[in-house]
């Protein structure tokens, strides 16, 4: 499975990014696919998860109600709607698959994300 991110970058405090995930290889018929972000010095957070199968999603406490998670069938994709963003949530985020029994098993390259006050 090889899982490609991109749509980081530098944005104000208060703006927008969305972030895309594609996937490929391997198929699964039940996984998770999420994002995680790392800052400097700081261990690794749990940002979002949506499940494939029925789309539940799942969020950290720190970005709830500003993050959406949300996939494409279609394209293998998974989104990261990220708003009202605050400098504390720059960090590298990587996005990776869960896969039932394996945990979060693939992970992708990270993509740095940069909220400047």
């Amino acid at each position: 499975v090889q899982l490609q991110a991109s749509g980081g970058g530098l944005v104000q405090a208060g703006g927008a990014l969305r972030l895309s995930c594609a996937a490929s290889g391997r198929t699964f018929s039940s996984y998770k696919m999420g994002w995680f972000r790392q800052a400097p010095g700081k261990e690794r957070e749990f940002v979002a998860a949506i499940s494939w199968s029925d789309s539940v999603t799942y969020y950290g406490d720190s970005v709830k109600g500003r993050f959406t998670i949300s996939r494409d069938n279609a394209k293998n994709t998974v989104y990261l709607q990220m708003n009202s963003l605050k400098p504390e949530d720059t960090a590298v985020y990587y996005c990776a698959m869960s896969v039932t029994n394996l945990g979060w098993r693939y992970w992708g390259q990270g993509t740095q994300v940069t909220v400047s006050s």
